[in-house]
């Protein structure tokens, strides 16, 4: 689904007069803050701090929808930028992006699931998802924040 809406995203723009173009770095100061979330919340969990540990989550859970609903505002709204540059950044850039997009898509009914199981203390069940799903997510994380700094200088 989340995939699907990435690609009408691209066709469809929507001019609701307000120009979102500040929005890219909020993109990637919220991915940041969601990957200090989840790097926390493991650091916690093997400290066997469960409440700082779900604290973590939930800080990683908010900031997630956040950057969800700011990126969908601002694709729906604004062109989107082209890489600038030539070569084997481009070549690490595109691959950091599409490999960031589909796993955040295919990512995020297991994080919700993930989520869940540990919310209803079904804490088995949570370790083994969760042991698949984090680094996933973790990586989807970091990565957006990376491709930002990359498509950076590309930005008019």
């Amino acid at each position: 689904m989340v995939l699907v809406l990435v690609g009408i995203m691209r066709r469809v723009k929507i001019d609701l007069g307000i120009d979102f173009s500040f929005l890219p770095p909020v993109h990637a100061i919220l991915n940041t803050l969601v990957a200090i979330c989840l790097i926390a919340a493991l650091w916690f969990v093997k400290q066997k701090n469960i409440r700082l540990h779900q604290f973590s989550i939930y800080g990683a859970m908010v900031f997630s929808a956040l950057f969800l609903l700011c990126y969908v505002l601002y694709h729906f709204t604004t062109e989107e930028t082209k890489y600038c540059f030539e070569g084997s950044s481009r070549t690490l850039y595109f691959v950091l992006l599409v490999s960031h997009i589909v796993l955040a898509g295919l990512s995020l009914p297991f994080i919700l699931i993930t989520f869940i199981r540990g919310y209803t203390h079904e804490i088995e069940k949570h370790r083994k998802i969760a042991k698949y799903v984090y680094p996933v997510w973790l990586y989807v994380a970091i990565t957006g924040p990376l491709c930002y700094l990359m498509l950076y200088p590309c930005y008019s």
